[in-house]
């Protein structure tokens, strides 16, 4: 699969933008979110390095997340990887991941959007339990395509257990895909 190369290419039109008579109206779809408020605090316990191991349908195996806001708070962004060895007759994967997550209108819904290195592109909706314990990114259900649900838990302060399931399309049955648990890496 051919991946997309994603160019930014910024414009400097300092002579044109002194002489405007009026600044550029905002795109028709953006509407400015005051993101540090709508973050709440549950959101920032997430931030740092976790390290875990676990395992699933690629094997067993053990990787890093790291958790940060950025772009001044408007989106959280967790970078992942994991690596699961050579075993059964299986060839070693290498996997890595970005997850951002923002504000979806007013607090407390958040969405999130998920790119790997295998090319797959998940849209998430993400919510948290009544008790703040449990955060679950839960992609939508079509008929013509699997569900997929990423959950955290945790544990301890600086402990989470993180499941990631699939549900065929058309069901609500989900089965685990990978499953671990991970810990909050010193220097966080």
């Amino acid at each position: 699969m051919a991946r997309p190369t994603v160019l930014i290419v910024l414009l400097a039109g300092a002579a044109a933008a002194a002489t405007a008579a009026e600044p550029p109206a905002p795109h028709p779809t953006s509407t400015p979110q005051a993101s540090a408020a709508v973050f709440s605090p549950q959101w920032a316990a997430l931030v740092g390095t976790w390290t875990g191991e676990g395992e699933g349908r690629p094997g067993s195996g053990g990787g890093t997340a790291a958790f940060q806001f950025d772009l001044e708070r408007h989106v959280l962004i967790r970078r992942s990887s994991s690596d699961y060895p050579a075993s059964a007759g299986r060839p070693a994967v290498h996997h890595e991941d970005l997850l951002v997550i923002y504000p979806d209108g007013a607090a407390p819904d958040m969405r999130a959007i998920y790119f790997d290195n295998e090319g797959h592109v998940i849209e998430y909706a993400a919510s948290w339990s009544a008790d703040n314990q449990v955060l679950t990114f839960t992609s939508s259900s079509r008929p013509e395509a699997p569900t997929f649900r990423l959950t955290y838990s945790w544990l301890e302060s600086d402990r989470m257990s993180v499941s990631f399931e699939i549900a065929p399309p058309g069901s609500a049955s989900f089965a685990t895909y990978v499953s671990g648990v991970v810990h909050r890496s010193g220097g966080s």
